[in-house]
This record gives C-alpha cells, sequence and structure tokens, in this order.
C-alpha cells in the first residue's frame, strides 16, 4: 500500500492527509488519452486504498490543464475495441468522482472538452484568471459523452448547456465561474497556494463529516438529474466516428486551425 504507482501520464504523491494527482505530459498540453484515462481510473483507486488521505489536488503540468481528449486512440487501438476506448472517459470521471478524499480541481491555461468533464468530476473547482475553457466536441463532429451532458445540465442548467455545447465557442474563468463550473476564480499567481491552502484547510477536518457532506450532497445531484444513462453515451461515440458527415466536420474544422 505504501508502494507509489509510476504512471506515464500521471504523477502522483501523498504527504499525511494531503494527496497531488498531476496530469504530467506538458509537451503536449496534458491531452487525455485512452491510457491517460486508464491511468487516472487507476490513480483514484490507489488513493481510495490510502484511507489517511483526506483531499486530493487535481491539477496540470506545464502550461495548461488539459487539451482535452486525444481523439486518435479513441478509434481502438490493437486489440482493444472501439466501444472500449469510447467508454473509457466515462468509466475515468465515474472514478474521479466517486473517491472517497475530497478532490479540488484546480485549473490553469487551457482547459478543454475531456478536461472540462474532468474538472467538473472534482469537488471543488479553483481556476486561474486567465484560463480559457472549451467544449469542442460538436465542432469535432461528435456528441459532448462521459456523461458530460447531464453533469452539466445538473450544474449550469439545460440553457448554458446547450449554449456552450453547440456554439464550441471559447469561454473565460469569469464566465465558467458564473455559471457553476468553477467554484472560485483566483489570479494566474496565487492558484498553488490558493489549492494548497484550501486543501490544507479541509484536510484538518473531520473524514467522517468530510464523506458524509460528500454522500449526502452526490445523492442529492444524482436525483437531480441522473448519470445512470452515461453508459450508453460510448455507443453515441462509435456512431459519431462512423458518419461520413460527422468526419467531414471534423475535418474541415481541423483544416481551418491547420491541424
Amino acid at each position: 500500500m505504501d508502494h507509489t504507482p509510476d504512471f506515464e501520464t500521471l504523477t502522483v504523491t501523498a504527504t499525511d492527509r494531503v494527496g497531488r494527482l498531476t496530469l504530467n505530459r506538458p509537451e503536449k498540453l496534458n491531452p487525455l488519452s485512452t491510457g491517460c484515462l486508464d491511468e487516472l481510473a487507476e490513480a483514484a483507486s490507489w488513493f481510495d486504498s490510502r484511507p489517511e488521505v483526506r483531499v486530493v489536488v487535481v491539477s496540470g503540468a506545464g502550461r495548461a490543464f488539459c487539451a482535452g481528449a486525444d481523439l486518435a486512440g479513441f478509434a481502438g487501438a490493437g486489440d482493444r475495441p472501439a466501444r472500449d476506448g469510447a467508454d473509457a472517459g466515462r468509466v475515468m470521471v465515474e472514478a474521479i468522482e466517486r473517491m472517497r478524499a475530497v478532490t479540488i480541481a484546480a485549473v490553469h491555461g487551457h482547459c478543454i472538452g475531456g478536461g472540462v468533464l474532468l474538472a467538473m468530476a472534482c469537488d471543488l473547482r479553483l481556476a486561474a484568471t486567465s484560463t480559457r475553457f472549451v467544449i469542442p466536441e460538436v465542432d469535432l463532429g461528435i456528441p459532448l459523452t462521459w456523461g458530460g451532458i447531464p453533469r452539466l445540465v445538473r450544474e449550469i442548467g439545460a440553457a448554458a448547456t446547450r449554449d456552450l455545447v453547440l456554439s464550441c465557442r471559447p469561454f473565460t474563468a469569469d464566465e465558467a465561474h458564473s455559471r457553476g463550473i468553477v467554484t472560485r476564480v483566483v489570479a494566474d499567481g496565487d492558484l498553488g497556494d490558493e489549492a494548497t491552502a484550501l486543501a490544507d484547510d479541509l484536510a484538518g477536518k473531520s473524514a467522517y463529516t468530510l464523506r458524509a457532506t460528500l454522500d449526502a450532497v452526490d445523492a442529492a445531484a444524482e436525483a437531480l438529474v441522473s448519470t445512470a444513462g452515461a453508459w450508453s453515451d460510448a455507443d453515441q461515440f462509435v456512431a459519431a466516428m462512423h458518419d461520413d458527415e460527422s468526419r467531414a466536420v471534423a475535418a474541415r474544422y481541423l483544416a481551418e486551425r491547420g491541424r
């Protein structure tokens, strides 16, 4: 149990009551490959095996929190069925969301697509002032999956969800805060200190009371808008990957951006 796992795309540490989970492919702006999604779920399980850890700070190394899903690996890689790859994001989100510890997302730079869902899976979400968010899936010819729609609807409402998901427009940290996607906006240079201070404060509280509160909030949220149907999101993703018009839309979007 004392062994710290050695991940390819992440780093994890645990010091007394506070843990840290860091996306660690800064040269690529921390994309969510299927391998990374698997490692995030494994990291969540590792923290759950350490009952002394009461708070985990989730962040990204380098210039960005997360560049979103690395779509190249989601159509089926090697012997892995396409649907399993497409479902890896849902498994990750649910693993982070169900962690025993209180999770704090510390978001900076770019937070794109699946990165937004990773942040929203955390219990509390801090964003640096200059953070820019975007949910570009529709422009990429794919539906927002991983249980993203019900989670957005229950956090920010149906109208705001339609706006951000259908338009694919970038939005600021201030708008993310006003919508309820992030819980606090802090000065760029203060993000790390603010996340640490919050983690230390929470870690000093009763573990039982922290867990009981989160369980009550999670149960109320699930009763308000259920995510039980998210298992079928992978089928929608696979269908979009085989839809000619969706692939043409994605190709045009990427060509316009020189990708």
